[in-house]
């Protein structure tokens, strides 16, 4: 890596991670990109280097594999200034009522695993004085609804962790950014019916990222239309909420 600023993508290969990544790259920020199947990172890695003459890392990294964080975050070639989580799985909530190998992993890939690297990240930053984490969490974390809660239980731990590690960190220099999406047309939505005015495109996400690295925001909702839809939903009593079928 060279003098300029760098930024790490965990989930790199995500539509997200690939659009953060672009979206880094552009502002001049070396990249590395990380991700279970490095293979299938080498294009993007390819691209982002011929548009933006940045360099460009590829990592190997799978977010449930909690035992090998130590000796990925000690083999970057370089600390980087910003590290990003957008690692995480949907999952089927149907699926994970009944399936409990199911619903550990889905529990795991977006709580346990990003939260685990993160804090470690977070400890090497501490140290060094400076930094920025930020943590791709969801709308789905503000209030568990009946069609994904297993998924969104997740997610509100997650976001949890990086309000907690927002406050502490904040006293020594680190930065926390919590980022809420919203409906995204991506991979992982594909099939899904998503509510257009309420539905972003993954470039809106990636530049949203980098603005709130920029500006030092502390928590995101990507489109400010969430914002105000999850206020309310938050503010229904439960007994009314129990009865909606969503």
């Amino acid at each position: 890596m060279t003098s300029r600023k760098s930024v790490l993508v965990l989930g790199g290969s995500s539509d997200i991670g690939r659009a953060a990544a672009r979206a880094f790259a552009k502002r001049g920020y070396d990249v590395g990109l990380a991700g279970r199947d490095v293979a299938a990172l080498q294009l993007d890695a390819a691209d982002l280097r011929a548009r933006y003459d940045v360099e460009v890392g590829l990592h190997q990294f799978d977010v449930l594999d909690t035992a090998a964080f130590d000796r990925f975050v000690a083999g970057l070639p370089v600390l980087p200034d910003v590290v990003i989580s957008i690692v995480g799985l949907l999952g089927t909530q149907e699926n994970a009522e009944n399936d409990l190998a199911h619903a550990t992993t889905i529990m795991r890939s977006n709580y346990e695993g990003p939260s685990l690297i993160l804090g470690l990240f977070a400890e090497k930053f501490l140290t060094r004085g400076s930094g920025t984490i930020v943590g791709v969490s969801s709308v789905a974390g503000d209030r568990g609804r009946a069609s994904n809660y297993v998924y969104g239980s997740a997610k509100a731990g997650f976001s949890a962790f990086l309000s907690g590690l927002r406050a502490r960190a904040s006293r020594g220099g680190v930065h926390v950014v919590t980022v809420k999406p919203g409906f995204v047309r991506t991979k992982m939505t594909e099939g899904m019916k998503l509510i257009g005015p309420l539905t972003v495109e993954a470039p809106v996400v990636g530049d949203a990222i980098l603005a709130a690295v920029e500006n030092k925001t502390d928590v995101v909702y990507v489109s400010g239309k969430w914002r105000l839809v999850m206020l309310i939903i938050k503010a229904l009593p439960e007994a009314v909420f129990k009865k909606l079928k969503f």
